[in-house]
């Protein structure tokens, strides 16, 4: 199998490596500039947590909405571009306008926006993948871009980094040099943007019709109707729901969770920095084994993996710990989200999905709503942050059981699908293998 990358490819995978200085900058800086605003403010840790938690899943809310519709949309001829633009665009400039936000409620709101940018962005261009590689090398090209992904966007993190830590040093406030390293970021994220912007070509597209918009909502309520007849398309987004949700509740609530025990800032992002530089060979690692081991079993072994991880997080209390647990998350990281990808992508229409990935992200891919909302309610409840996010366990385990279920289904689905019945012209009925 030829492992070259093309320009198509190539060019696709740089937007990872643009947009995840946004994941990074989310699951590390922000949390602990958020938790210095609202420590200004007379916040507690509890609420601090609760409050970041439930501004994440209020992100989830809106795209679950827009997604879908945006989506479907964005699969009629000549749509994808111009609404992928539009949504880097929201993203970069509201990334580029947090510095300028020290009340934490305006913060949040701020944040709310340019994440719904960056989720949208996703939706677009997660269903380009069908355009830019064939089926034999989805499962390596997906694995390609958030591996590069990772490590492309220590880049910008390192510089923000260094603002941060060393702002006294220099002569610079808090609040400027986060300033600067939201901007740094923005840029970072649309040049990297621009090369899949100016050369992408939309291969499999629905006709344009008139009125375009209404017969998006027309053709994402078929979609609606029929999932329920691809039954394996239908089960394989019920798990991902709920296992995705666990995985990116970890991401989005690393930090804040490490802050909110009281563990050392600059060893939070530090730890967060080697998940990064571990998720970089890993994520290549799944893609190799793609080769040799089915999408099916590598997703199954990181569900497991990440269930073990979030019991592991039950009784995390040191430095030493989150460390552990960071280098632990990096081994999986890339490999659950890549291979999820590539594998929603085989079996879903191709001139359709833009529509289908509209569907997947309301199960989770743009945040996690269900997991940081149980972290939130619980750690508020209990009083108690570390049964909060001992609860994510449960995620793993109803993902992982309906998983079971969904490629018990799809392998169903490829036996009826290997056999055509053609009516010779001798009036016979003759079976032949697909």
């Amino acid at each position: 199998m030829k492992e070259k990358l093309t320009g198509k490819e190539s060019r696709w995978i740089l937007y990872d490596v643009g947009n995840s200085a946004f994941t990074l900058l989310i699951s590390t800086i922000m949390p602990i500039y958020f938790n210095y605003l609202a420590g200004n403010a007379g916040l507690s840790s509890v609420d601090y947590l609760a409050y970041w938690g439930y501004a994440a899943s209020v992100c989830t809310i809106i795209v679950a909405i827009l997604g879908p519709v945006c989506g479907t949309l964005a699969d009629t001829k000549g749509f994808k571009k111009p609404v992928f633009l539009t949504s880097i665009l929201i993203g970069t400039i509201s990334c580029a306008v947090l510095g300028a936000m020290v009340q934490w409620l305006a913060f949040l709101i701020v944040f709310v926006i340019a994440k719904v940018g960056f989720s949208s962005s996703l939706v677009f261009y997660d269903s380009m993948l069908v355009d830019v590689t064939d089926e034999k090398r989805m499962d390596y090209v997906s694995t390609q871009g958030y591996a590069w992904g990772y490590i492309g966007s220590c880049v910008p993190f390192a510089a923000c980094l260094v603002l941060v830590l060393c702002a006294d040093k220099i002569g610079i406030s808090m609040e400027l040099a986060m300033g600067i390293s939201f901007v740094i970021v923005a840029l970072w994220w649309l040049g990297m943007s621009i090369p899949l912007i100016k050369q992408y070509e939309q291969k499999h597209y629905v006709e344009k019709q008139p009125h375009a918009v209404r017969q998006s909502f027309v053709r994402l309520g078929s979609t609606f109707k029929n999932i329920r007849k691809e039954k394996h398309v239908f089960m394989f987004l019920l798990a991902f729901f709920f296992y995705i949700d666990g995985v990116y509740t970890i991401i989005d609530m690393a930090t804040a969770y490490g802050s909110a025990l009281g563990l050392d800032s600059t060893g939070l992002l530090l730890a967060l920095l080697v998940t990064q530089i571990v998720a970089f060979p890993c994520a290549i690692l799944f893609g190799h084994l793609s080769y040799k081991v089915s999408t099916e079993k590598l997703i199954t072994v990181c569900i497991c993996a990440y269930l073990g991880i979030a019991i592991f997080a039950i009784f995390l209390r040191t430095q030493l710990q989150f460390w552990i647990l960071a280098i632990l998350v990096g081994m999986f990281q890339g490999g659950i989200q890549a291979l999820s990808r590539s594998y929603f992508t085989k079996i879903i229409p191709e001139e359709r999905s833009g529509e289908y990935f509209g569907l997947m992200d309301i199960c989770g891919k743009g945040a996690s709503f269900v997991g940081t909302t149980i972290v939130s309610v619980i750690s508020q409840i209990t009083g108690n942050i570390n049964i909060g996010v001992g609860m994510i366990a449960i995620l793993f385990c109803i993902g992982a059981v309906i998983f079971f279920k969904s490629v018990s289904m799809a392998k169903k689905q490829k036996c009826a699908d290997g056999v055509n019945i053609k009516s010779a012209d001798t009036g016979k009925v003759e079976i032949t293998a697909v």
